[in-house]
């Protein structure tokens, strides 16, 4: 039964808004650990703690294939456009991340690829999503936590 025309509080509490919060507040908390992480490159953590690292750095970090990618390929697993996935590989270029290297089964294509430094900004990275994970089964409990791990992996195949 659908709610009154004049009652729109289904708009705030709908699944995909809760979502959406959740996601978010879940990245939150995952560059604040970062930010104050030792593992983190200094340089990195100090652009986390300004807030200058944000969600789409986190779709980089999320979606980069340890052998690298093609730009039109992390656009595509991050749901972005080309050309906003451009911008920010060239950001994490130029922060030291990531590099472009020649695509060796396509000369004419580059492919993206951690740096070490990269690499080092993706173990932090582990460890910040393990930490806000813990945290959220301890805030929800773990059967909760498990349910919605499963929910959610069932509901995104």
């Amino acid at each position: 039964m659908l709610p009154e025309p004049t009652d729109d509080r289904w708009r705030q509490a709908h699944l995909g808004r809760l979502l959406g919060h959740a996601m978010r507040r879940f990245d939150e908390r995952v560059l604040q650990l970062m930010a104050a992480s030792e593992r983190a490159p200094l340089a990195l953590a100090h652009l986390a703690a300004r807030d200058k690292v944000g969600a789409a750095h986190v779709h980089l970090t999320r979606h980069l294939p340890l052998a690298g990618a093609r730009l039109t390929e992390l656009a595509a697993w991050a749901g972005m456009s080309k050309q906003a996935m451009g911008d920010l590989v060239d950001q994490c270029v130029a922060w030291g991340l990531v590099r472009r290297e020649p695509d060796p089964g396509d000369a004419r294509a580059r492919r993206i690829v951690f740096t070490a430094t990269g690499l080092d900004w993706l173990a932090a990275f582990r460890d910040a999503v393990a930490q806000a994970e813990a945290e959220f089964r301890a805030a929800v409990g773990p059967e909760v936590a498990t349910v919605v791990a499963l929910g959610l992996e069932a509901y995104a195949a």
